[in-house]
């Protein structure tokens, strides 16, 4: 089975958008964690008083500069606008989005892997009916061409993990607990905290829960592609020579 990567670019009411409109030179890039959003502008032309104004009104300044090679900036600012976002209808047609979001000259770009290409049309269809689309590129992978874009953010591995279950599983790894053979056992790491050893037991045995399920949809980007299970391969290979 191939997976499917589509890039494509959309017009529709968006303020990062409109301002990529306004400022033919400015590229915007726009990045989605769990608690905030990161915006970055980057133009090689000296800014204008109006683009300052303007950048000044979408959030948290993080950094700034402007020198030879232009304007670099970064903001942080909620994610009250990703309420009705595009990026929650690829979720519905089972397409991955890859960040960063891109806006230039009045258009947005986004990138999109899906494991079924009428996943992809189906998403088109969608996207079609309330704003300008137009595909820049849809193309098989296999599995040895995914890309390093697709290996899981670290703020969506962890999303939903509490503090107090990173901490249990913090200190499991660092102890050794996850090692061949294991150098610690959970008596002994519960005795390293302040709670009971069925506390810290439930705790950690949540956290590994809540990652491996984040992990999911990566784990079958992985995997998709591969034309044998290795295991079953495996299983295989023990009957032919218990046969011989």
């Amino acid at each position: 089975m191939s997976l499917y990567e589509a890039s494509f670019r959309v017009k529709h009411e968006c303020p990062y958008r409109e301002i990529s409109e306004r400022h033919p030179d400015l590229t915007i890039r726009e990045w989605y964690l769990s608690d905030c959003q990161v915006i970055e502008l980057s133009s090689s032309a000296s800014p204008t008083d109006e683009l300052r104004d303007e950048i000044d009104q979408l959030g948290t300044i993080l950094h700034e500069s402007v020198d030879e090679s232009g304007l670099h900036v970064v903001t942080q600012s909620c994610l009250c606008s990703l309420e009705g976002s595009i990026i929650e209808r690829f979720e519905e047609y089972n397409c991955l989005y890859q960040p960063p979001t891109i806006h230039r000259q009045g258009w947005e770009h986004y990138t999109v892997i899906a494991f079924d290409e009428t996943d992809v049309q189906a998403l088109f269809r969608d996207l079609e009916a309330d704003r300008d689309v137009e595909v820049l590129s849809k193309t098989a992978i296999t599995e040895q061409q995914i890309p390093h874009s697709m290996l899981a953010p670290v703020d969506q591995l962890f999303e939903t993990v509490t503090d107090r279950q990173l901490a249990a599983l913090r200190l499991a790894l660092e102890s050794g607990y996850y090692e061949q053979p294991r150098k610690t056992s959970l008596r002994d790491l519960a005795d390293q905290t302040a709670v009971a050893r069925s506390t810290y037991e439930e705790h950690l045995r949540k956290a590994e829960n809540k990652l491996l399920t984040n992990a999911g949809q990566f784990l079958r980007l992985v995997t998709a592609a591969s034309s044998a299970d290795p295991l079953q391969v495996e299983k295989t290979r023990q009957s032919e020579r218990a046969a011989d």
